[in-house]
């Protein structure tokens, strides 16, 4: 990784933009940040042989696979059913990009665009970016920014702001795949969400409106348990938004944990979010080979994603994502991590 406080170009797009990246490193950890999708690109722990997240090692990757390795989703992350939703009493039409629903933006998506750096230095870098009104059919322009910030001893925070000029909607996430023992897979790591209730989907991917208890489910990660254990005879996939609370909070507050395959590396997530998405990246099956030549296949990461509830806008009682005028959006998540060799 480059020298922190870097600045260099990365690639170009097909359209001609040029794309630059960003290292910036604290205590023990370092980062590269790129400006397409406002992307995390690599991440590494002092003292650990392995990237922490999947990536790529150059911009081709990115364009040419659609996981969203370590992006921004927006205007609106997760899903949205049948690209539909009314907003004060006008109903709002979106592209639906993965059938039959609009997912983590559209078309226009935050996590496939080139952002600008706005500022940078050895432990952070903010990037902007501007979402005209009509973009995949959302209302509003849209002014965001997302500062990764690097914090000793070894702690990554991601702070996103946001405004618009009219209301429309906004929920951003960040989309990382973490792996934190460099193994082929996660299902060895153990995680913990202190969460009573997820959210269960319908065919589609869509929450029904239920709100679940997770007792006696295998989405009962209250206490710390093995990802494999926890799936079950039935070999559960997991793809849940799992409800830490009713509504958005000020400060981060702790979401879930996650350990690697022998306990030594412990990631928390704390947010300001009410949801967080657990996706263990059962479809991953890439084309193009990751960071250190790595194969990203079936189960290859999992991503923690902080935002509020999928679907939103279609389900009475779930947290609103809707932005108005004179408002300002802000979602704060910090990623903590603690190495311990004598763990296990």
């Amino acid at each position: 990784m480059e020298a922190a406080g870097t600045r260099r170009v990365f690639g170009t797009t097909p359209e001609g933009q040029t794309i630059e990246a960003v290292t910036i490193a604290a205590g023990e950890l370092s980062a590269d940040i790129i400006t397409y999708g406002a992307i995390l690109r690599d991440l590494r722990l002092l003292h650990m042989p392995h990237p922490l997240v999947l990536g790529f090692c150059d911009l081709d990757g990115y364009l040419n696979t659609d996981a969203f390795l370590g992006a921004t989703a927006g205007r609106v992350g997760n899903r949205i059913a049948g690209g539909r939703f009314t907003l004060d009493g006008r109903e709002i039409e979106l592209d639906v990009n993965d059938p039959p629903n609009h997912l983590h933006g559209g078309k226009a998506s935050f996590g496939r665009r080139p952002w600008r750096i706005m500022s940078h230095d050895e432990t952070s870098v903010i990037l902007g970016l501007v979402s005209r009104a009509g973009e995949s059919g959302y209302p509003g322009t849209v002014e965001v920014t997302c500062r990764f910030e690097l914090l000793p001893p070894a702690t990554l925070r991601i702070t996103y702001l946001g405004r618009t000029d009219e209301p429309t909607l906004l929920n951003l996430l960040h989309h990382s795949y973490f792996n934190l023992s460099g193994a082929d897979d996660i299902l060895d790591h153990s995680l913990m969400i202190p969460a009573q209730s997820y959210l269960p989907a319908n065919e589609n991917e869509i929450p029904t409106g239920e709100v679940r208890g997770v007792e006696g489910t295998p989405y009962d990660f209250r206490k710390r348990a093995k990802i494999a254990e926890r799936r079950g005879s039935e070999k559960t996939v997991y793809d849940a938004n799992f409800c830490l609370a009713e509504h958005r909070h000020e400060d981060p507050r702790h979401a879930a944990s996650v350990w690697n395959d022998n306990g030594e590396l412990e990631m928390q997530v704390w947010t300001t979010e009410p949801g967080i998405q657990l996706y263990d990246g059962y479809k991953l099956d890439l084309p193009v080979k990751g960071l250190e030549g790595r194969p990203y296949g079936a189960h290859a990461g999992l991503c923690l994603e902080p935002q509020l509830w999928p679907d939103a806008p279609n389900h009475e009682g779930f947290p609103s994502a809707v932005l108005r005028p004179g408002e300002t959006y802000r979602q704060v998540t910090e990623f903590h991590f603690r190495h311990d060799p004598v763990a296990e």
